[in-house]
């Protein structure tokens, strides 16, 4: 994927969550609109108007007398075609010294990216991360680079391929009718078919075509000093000719453990293998994340790993509808958490990857909450719950969201329906992330 990109000055540019991007003289004068090349501009927002699903995470708009590229809720990387390299970090982490709050707002979000299946493997306390700000795709092509190099020392598997050849001596099986076909007037051949102990199989080839990929773009020098050291290792590999065909065709044989980490990187770099990727003619790559989706998931593992028996934690419940017509269901709910106990469901909770402030006026302001929000969790109260019980908004914790709010909200005269708004700690640095007890979960 990143192969097809043109070999142009990289440049670096980094913008938080709903922050703008513009290509215009008069970006530099703004301290809230960070400014990126004329070409890296043009692609964006064709990807911006386009009908596919690129389109969702930036928004065209005029801002300061200029046309201006919005970046919605999505944090992650962006590589266009001209070699513009565009960081996108979670809002979450905005402070008055941008570089300090981007460096956090790094470490937060490869750390939640960790409770994604496809990124487990994600190493959060290395050297390189610690001590000096990288990209984020520098991350991952370093990560994938010493990843490999553990592979190499520990051993590059080969295997068993049969292979057909005229050769000059006999070896394995003589094939007759090729024989016959080939070698009937040079009878000094041998049409044959014998097999070979090569490292030629589908795990090792697409592992070369990842590692090709990132050497051509790497710009760190460790990272382009290892890549070519690997290369020489994997030389007498040919290239994947069908990602797809080779994934397919990996077999974890015992012993294999090591290629794991290795295949999981590669799968990223050779499919885009994310919540959202661009690929397009342009060949151009990004690794972007839906953060409403990282922030569920890493919400849900932490509370996973923290319910004891009797109680049960589920995610993605789907068991109830808001209506039914005639004999059908319509309208599927779809509460991100619900807690259960030995007598049962007794609470439900979900998660909004939304700035909150309760230093706002409880009346007018409402806090900065949703009334969509209120709604719907008004009907998982009433067909999870059957209007008795307790609910639970998470919302990210912020200087300006530090403690639940003091009271709860009820939604009936006789209090049965309970709602309670929380923050949730996602700071990489965070001993507790959470007031369990706010949850009904007994920490035990």
């Amino acid at each position: 994927m990143i192969k097809g990109l043109k070999r142009h000055k990289t440049t670096n540019a980094t913008v938080f969550e709903y922050g703008l991007l513009s290509a215009s003289a008069k970006a530099a004068e703004k301290g809230n609109v960070e400014a990126i090349s004329e070409d890296a501009f043009e692609y964006l927002k064709k990807c911006c108007l386009c009908d596919e699903s690129e389109s969702r995470f930036l928004k065209l708009k005029i801002a300061h007398g200029m046309e201006v590229l919005q970046v919605q809720n999505y944090a992650g990387v962006v590589l266009c075609p001209d070699g513009t390299q565009i960081e996108i970090l979670p809002k979450i982490a905005k402070a008055n010294n941008q570089e300090r709050a981007a460096t956090e707002a790094q470490k937060s979000l490869l750390m939640m990216l960790k409770s994604l299946k496809q990124f487990r493997h994600i190493e959060t306390e290395v050297a390189s991360i610690k001590k000096q700000k990288m990209p984020l795709m520098e991350i991952f092509i370093a990560q994938f680079l010493n990843a490999v190099n553990v592979l190499v020392k520990k051993g590059v598997r080969s295997d068993y391929v049969r292979e057909q050849t005229n050769s000059a001596f006999l070896k394995g099986k003589l094939l007759h009718s090729q024989q016959l076909k080939h070698n009937f007037i040079n009878r000094h051949k041998f049409y044959v078919e014998y097999d070979a102990y090569l490292m030629d199989r589908a795990e090792n080839r697409l592992i070369h075509s990842a590692l090709k990929s990132v050497a051509s773009y790497t710009n760190v020098n460790k990272s382009k000093k290892l890549s070519q050291e690997l290369l020489f290792a994997f030389d007498e590999v040919p290239l994947s000719t069908n990602y797809k065909n080779d994934f397919s065709s990996v077999k974890f044989q015992r012993g294999m453990q090591h290629y794991d980490v290795p295949l999981s990187w590669a799968r990223l770099i050779l499919e885009g293998y994310s919540p959202q990727s661009m690929l397009g003619d342009n060949n151009a790559y990004s690794l972007l994340f839906p953060m409403e989706a990282v922030f569920e998931n890493f919400v849900a593992k932490y509370l996973k790993q923290r319910v004891t028996s009797p109680q049960k934690l589920s995610s993605q419940v789907q068991s109830k509808s808001l209506v039914t017509y005639g004999d059908k269901s319509y309208f599927r709910l779809k509460p991100d958490l619900c807690l259960k106990d030995l007598a049962g469901l007794n609470t439900v909770l979900d998660t909004k990857w939304k700035l909150i402030n309760q230093n706002k006026k409880a009346g007018k302001d409402k806090f900065g909450l949703s009334q969509d929000d209120f709604y719907q969790m008004l009907g998982y109260g009433y067909k999870y719950l059957k209007g008795q019980g307790d609910l639970v908004l998470i919302y990210p914790k912020t200087d300006n969201f530090e403690q639940a709010l003091t009271n709860d909200f009820y939604y009936d005269e006789e209090r049965k329906l309970k709602l309670r708004v929380v923050p949730f700690d996602v700071s990489h640095k965070s001993k507790e992330r959470i007031n369990l007890e706010l949850l009904g979960i007994s920490n035990g």
